[in-house]
């Protein structure tokens, strides 16, 4: 099932047939290029199974020009689809393989029970030449789970992900409207409601709102956690006044999703 879904995803995001590669990436480069530690190593090599190269959008293929400024030069970008043998630590997964294709990378991964996207932009290195880094961390949705009933996302999700509904004015932009799509999809998880933001301000303003709505929920865990342990009366009440006034600040930061 979760390999249907894959499929599902690759056929909503309506690549042009030529730009289809379908090749299969051996784990070695990944090894070699994004493993900076034995852990990242044995990770690679024991979590997952394969590694496919599903498309290769260039500015010849789907008509959108290539982008360069001081911080990024991007020729073109990729598409894969990573199955996994087992859950677990998909996160780390995610950042040691953007960190080794050096194009942006939509990246789709699956194991048994789930199905995610992940999407991170990348620049050059500040001390290396012809070495890309990762600009910021990777942003990630769950789009199936056996847990969540299976569903890809709420009504208007996959035709958001279309290659046709993406801005085009170049690949950077092209590549950010995916990031705002997955944005939008992380904020229907609050708000249960799917809309793509109706500019690029309003974006921002939403990935900022959807950050400081996840620093909140850290907090609130951690307090409430520490408040079962709190023997103090003063105390309890203090830390319930302190949640309180969180998840007001939290609902007031959801008004911008």
């Amino acid at each position: 099932m979760v390999s249907m879904a894959a499929e599902r995803i690759i056929e909503a995001l309506d690549l042009p047939s030529g730009s289809r590669v379908d090749q299969r990436v051996p784990k070695k480069l990944l090894v070699e290029n994004g493993a900076p530690t034995t852990a990242d190593r044995k990770l690679i090599q024991e979590r997952i199974e394969e590694i496919t190269w599903v498309a290769a959008l260039k500015p010849a293929g789907i008509g959108v020009p290539e982008y360069r400024d001081e911080q990024r030069t991007y020729l073109e970008l990729a598409v894969l689809l990573v199955d996994l043998r087992e859950a677990g630590k998909v996160s780390r997964l995610a950042e040691l393989i953007h960190r080794a294709i050096p194009y942006p990378v939509l990246l789709i991964l699956a194991d048994s029970d789930d199905l995610m996207l992940s999407l991170v932009h990348i620049r050059w290195a500040q001390k290396e030449a012809d070495k890309t880094v990762l600009d910021g961390e990777p942003s990630m949705a769950r789009l199936y789970g056996k847990a969540s009933g299976g569903l890809i996302g709420p009504h208007g999700f996959l035709q958001a992900l279309s290659l046709r509904s993406q801005p085009r004015t170049d690949l950077h932009a092209l590549y950010q409207g995916w990031l705002d799509t997955l944005t939008a999809l992380q904020a229907a998880a609050i708000t249960g409601r799917f809309a793509q933001s109706e500019n690029a301000e309003l974006a921002g303003v939403r990935r900022v709102a959807l950050h400081r709505c996840r620093e909140i929920d850290g907090e609130v865990a951690r307090l409430r956690l520490a408040a079962t342990t709190e023997k103090q009366m003063a105390r309890q009440v203090a830390v319930n006044m302190e949640i309180k006034a969180l998840l007001a600040e939290r609902e007031r930061a959801a008004t911008n999703l």
